[in-house]
């Protein structure tokens, strides 16, 4: 078994959901999260902007000025079998790839044991 675990855009929960419960995956958690990636912007254009009054303070310029901002975006984690990996990470690819920067990011775990807590099944059962 293996754990896969998707950090996406908050606009694309429904999409998401919607692909995975229709390829046969409905069983997986969603959260949300604050975070930030480790790409680099230069906010110093922005705040040049700012302080030379052509752009009003406001909520939006403040975000805009803010280089340590942290992004408002959905965790999905899933359990399935290791022969379900590539798809489920062809599913989440197609539902949330723009072709921009912030699409997300997909990590893998092995899963080495698992305890259904009702009726102490372990591993396949349990699953």
């Amino acid at each position: 078994m293996k754990e896969v675990m998707a950090i996406i855009r908050q606009n694309k929960v429904n999409p998401t959901k919607e692909a995975l419960v229709k390829e046969g995956f409905p069983a997986f958690t969603c959260l949300k999260v604050l975070g930030r990636g480790k790409k680099s912007v230069d906010f110093s254009i922005i705040q040049d902007i700012v302080d030379s009054g052509e752009m009003p303070i406001s909520n939006i310029g403040e975000a805009l000025t803010e280089p340590s901002r942290l992004i408002s975006k959905r965790f999905f984690t899933l359990i399935v079998e290791d022969e379900d990996v590539d798809k489920v990470v062809s599913i989440l690819i197609d539902s949330n790839s723009t072709g921009n920067p912030g699409d997300g990011k997909i990590f893998i775990l092995p899963i080495e044991d698992s305890i259904r807590v009702r009726s102490g099944e372990k591993n396949a059962d349990a699953f």
